[in-house]
Parts: C-alpha cells; sequence; structure tokens
C-alpha cells in the first residue's frame, strides 16, 4: 500500500481517485478547488481532504492531478501552495491533465531539479472509462518512474503505456484527439445523410458498425446523436482547448492539420449555439440546422 495524493475531482478525477482506494487500498489524501466536491468524495470513500495542494502532497509517495489546462496544472504545481513545494525528494508526480507537452517538459525540468519524477500521463476514455476504470494512459518521463508507478495508475486503467521522454504522452493525447476530431464529423455527415435520405439511421448504424466504417465513437455515441442526446461525456469546451493545444504544437514542428484545423471552427459555432457542454458528437446540431 502506498501513500498518495490526487489533485483535482472533475468528472474524471473523482473516479480516479475513488478507483484507487478501492481497487488498490491505498491511503489517499484528496485536494479540490472547490472544497464541496472534496469533501463529497470523502463522505463516499475512505480518505481525507487537504485544504492546499502542498499539504496534499505532503509525504506521498505518488502524487496525481487532473485539472483543466496549462495555467491550471502551474498554479497547483508551482503556486505559492503548489504541490511543488511539499513533494518528498524520491516521490513522483503523475500528471493525466490533457495539457501542452511545453509545460510537462518544463514541469519534468523542475521536478528533476527538486528530486522528484513527473510523469505526464494524459488519459482516453472519457467519462464512462474513469468510472469504469477502463482508461487508456500515455505517458511520457522516465522509465523508471513509470514502473514505479504503472501498477498503481492501471488501477483505473486497461492500458498504460510508455511512450517516451517528457512531452510524448501530451503528444500522442493530440495525436488521439486529432484522430477524435475527424471521425466525430464524418460519422456527423453519415448520420445527418441517412436521416435526409428517409432511412431507419438506427438500423443503419446496426448494419455499418459491423463493416470497415465500425468506431469507439460509432458504438458509444451514433444512437444518442440520432436522438440528439449531448447531456454526458467529454465537453465541447474541453474539445476545443484540446484542438487549441494540437493547432499550436502543428505550428511548432510543421505538420498540416487542413480537416482538424476545420472542425476546431465547427466546435466554436457549437459553443456559440451554447454548446459549450454539450458532448463532443453535439457537432450534428450544426448540420441540423440546415
Amino acid at each position: 500500500m502506498s501513500k498518495l495524493a490526487f489533485i483535482g475531482l472533475g468528472v474524471m478525477g473523482f473516479p480516479m481517485a475513488g478507483h484507487l482506494v478501492t481497487k488498490g487500498g491505498h491511503e489517499l489524501t484528496v485536494y479540490n478547488r472547490s472544497r464541496a466536491k472534496a469533501e463529497a468524495w470523502v463522505g463516499r470513500h475512505k480518505g481525507r481532504f487537504a485544504d492546499t495542494p502542498g499539504k496534499a502532497a505532503e509525504g506521498a509517495d505518488i502524487v496525481f492531478c487532473c485539472v483543466g489546462d496549462d495555467p491550471d496544472l502551474r498554479q497547483v504545481t508551482l503556486g505559492p501552495n503548489g504541490a511543488f513545494q511539499k513533494m518528498d525528494r524520491g516521490a513522483i508526480f503523475v500528471d493525466h491533465t490533457t495539457a501542452s507537452a511545453k509545460v510537462a517538459r518544463e514541469l519534468a525540468a523542475e521536478a528533476k531539479k527538486r528530486g522528484f519524477e513527473f510523469l505526464d500521463a494524459p488519459v482516453s476514455g472519457g467519462q464512462a472509462g474513469a468510472e469504469n476504470g477502463q482508461l487508456t494512459v500515455m505517458v511520457g518521463g522516465d522509465p523508471a518512474a513509470f514502473e514505479r508507478a504503472k501498477a498503481v495508475i492501471a488501477h483505473f486503467a486497461k492500458a498504460v503505456t510508455l511512450m517516451g521522454p517528457s512531452g510524448s504522452g501530451q503528444l500522442t493525447k493530440m495525436v488521439n484527439q486529432i484522430c477524435i476530431a475527424g471521425l466525430v464529423q464524418g460519422l456527423s455527415e453519415g448520420l445527418n445523410f441517412a436521416i435526409k435520405a428517409g432511412l431507419d439511421a438506427k438500423l443503419v448504424l446496426d448494419v455499418i458498425s459491423k463493416g470497415a466504417a465500425q468506431s469507439w465513437q460509432m458504438e458509444n455515441r451514433g444512437k444518442t446523436m440520432v436522438e440528439d442526446k449531448f447531456d454526458f461525456g467529454f465537453a465541447v469546451d474541453w474539445m476545443r482547448k484540446d484542438l487549441r493545444i494540437c493547432s499550436e504544437t502543428a505550428r511548432e514542428n510543421g505538420a498540416q492539420l487542413p480537416v482538424t484545423q476545420t472542425i476546431a471552427g465547427f466546435y466554436d459555432e457549437i459553443s456559440k449555439m451554447g454548446g459549450g457542454r454539450w458532448d463532443t458528437s453535439s457537432l450534428i446540431r450544426r448540420l441540423r440546422r440546415g
């Protein structure tokens, strides 16, 4: 049993932290910007909550984190009450935030100076994956630190893979989001076409999901898209943030992202329609307007 901390109890972090206790039996201290959510987590699981990220991290063998964006991550790590101020030498900070590779490398270097390790470990699988403990985790960082943390991460994951040095996890997550954006738009166009053509869209899904068009998005979001239901899953505004990071990185490395940049604009339109918290499969609503 390890002494752990978890910083950030959003729709992903709340269940992920829970698995560390229910499956792993670890001693866990949590921190969340909204104290009420930390209290709710402690009310459901064994553990305790701290008033600052630093207090949560103090004495922990591994500190997990899942917050919003680069500025949030810097605040909970390098801020006056940040985790980096209190972490023990030899400890490991595992960051599950979807952030930039730049901030991952920056924090890894800072952690090394202070005598502990930093792993960038963004996840894929959405809220359902977090709740079911079936996330895919892509990791960048030191191989020895990865081997130490892997078995603990596995309490909420079905796959945990070291992708390379610091930043590699975040770069892999960018590839993931680039691929998803194109898939969701293609699925939206196909389903809208089926409806306009007078076909039974759910029957179409049953048929084509058995062939080459099959995808996770089709299996998990196709029927709810037909039903115009988007009150679950990964929010549009988070995808907008992720695709912004992809575009910024592509400008740095010279990669061409014409489709991704177009779809990022579509998500901007969805957000302006009031859909910032809708699931990303809500791209089909743009097409239904016509």
